[in-house]
């Protein structure tokens, strides 16, 4: 059983979809420094994905810091890793900016897209407290 949902009907590929999951599940305290990670026969069983995809997922959240391979142990949860010089940059101009033009696009008002960042940044920290307490 995962903690990650996918929706084929996205439009965004099931690579970034679970790359995006398991970053949200570590950060939201779901999965915490030192559980287990799926390997990728059970990754890509349990979601019913290719295990190459499964395979390059796992590979991308160890390169990007946020999971361990250890030899004899498996693939462990790391500590999130420390932000990158110009993270911040990218997602306050280019993400941003795509969200806003999305946000026009659909005729969302700013206190629309105000109100629904609250509200996930909010979720976020629900789960995170959540988690914490078990």
């Amino acid at each position: 059983m995962t903690l990650f949902n996918l929706d084929p009907q996205s439009g965004q590929s099931i690579f970034d979809q679970v790359v995006f999951a398991a970053t949200k599940a570590i950060l939201g305290g779901s999965l915490k420094p030192g559980d287990p990670f799926p390997s990728v026969r059970a990754l890509a069983k349990d979601l019913r994905i290719h295990p190459n995809t499964a395979h390059k997922v796992i590979q991308h959240l160890i390169q990007e810091r946020w999971l361990i391979a250890s030899p004899g142990r498996g693939t462990i949860v790391a500590q999130p890793p420390a932000p990158r010089h110009g993270d911040r940059q990218r997602l306050l101009s280019q993400e941003v900016e795509q969200l806003v033009v999305e946000a026009r696009r659909v005729g969302a008002s700013l206190d629309d897209v105000q109100q629904a960042i609250e509200e996930q940044w909010q979720q976020l920290q629900t789960l995170k407290v959540a988690s914490d307490d078990h």
